[in-house]
């Protein structure tokens, strides 16, 4: 999955941007608090997009 549609589904699922980190960004949801990094690179797997999804509490956008 490409990264920016990835980070796009995170938006308006409701998470944030928390901050930039070395090589990861740090998304935050505010509804749970909740925080997990996500990869700069341009191509994201399916497997780590739905990890970073459990860790932040949010469904998958259909």
């Amino acid at each position: 999955m490409k990264r920016q549609e990835f980070i796009r589904e995170l938006e308006q699922a409701g998470c944030v941007l928390h901050r930039h980190g070395a090589k990861h960004d740090i998304y935050r949801n505010p509804i749970n608090g909740k925080k997990a990094p996500v990869p700069r690179q341009t191509e994201l797997k399916n497997s780590l997009c739905q990890l970073i999804r459990k860790q932040l509490d949010v469904s998958k956008a259909k």
